[in-house]
């Protein structure tokens, strides 16, 4: 299970950053999973068109899912994801 919250836009100062309440996202009708293990979620605009896509890394299998965002960065939408590919293969890091 993955459990994402935002951070606020404004940054206020360190003491007195306040979170979100947590909420599971969805990539189409189904909550996103990390599949085994820990997941290190992302929120970045990875492919540089202006808008934050979700980056989640998986520790079993070592690959790096990324979930296109349809939406906006206050309203995300996620449908489906792809795998990081170099070169068009998958891309796996070791664990351990």
């Amino acid at each position: 299970m993955l459990v994402f919250s935002f951070f606020a836009l404004a940054t206020p100062p360190a003491h007195e950053i306040l979170f979100e309440v947590p909420f599971r996202l969805k990539a189409g009708d189904t909550y996103i999973d990390a599949d085994f293990g820990h997941a290190a979620p992302l929120y970045a605009d990875y492919d540089g068109d202006g808008i934050r896509e979700l980056l989640v890394g998986q520790f079993e299998s070592g690959k790096l899912r990324i979930y296109p965002n349809y939406g906006t960065d206050r309203a995300p939408l996620f449908k489906d994801f792809t795998y990081f590919q170099a070169e068009g293969i998958e891309v796996k890091l070791p664990c351990g």
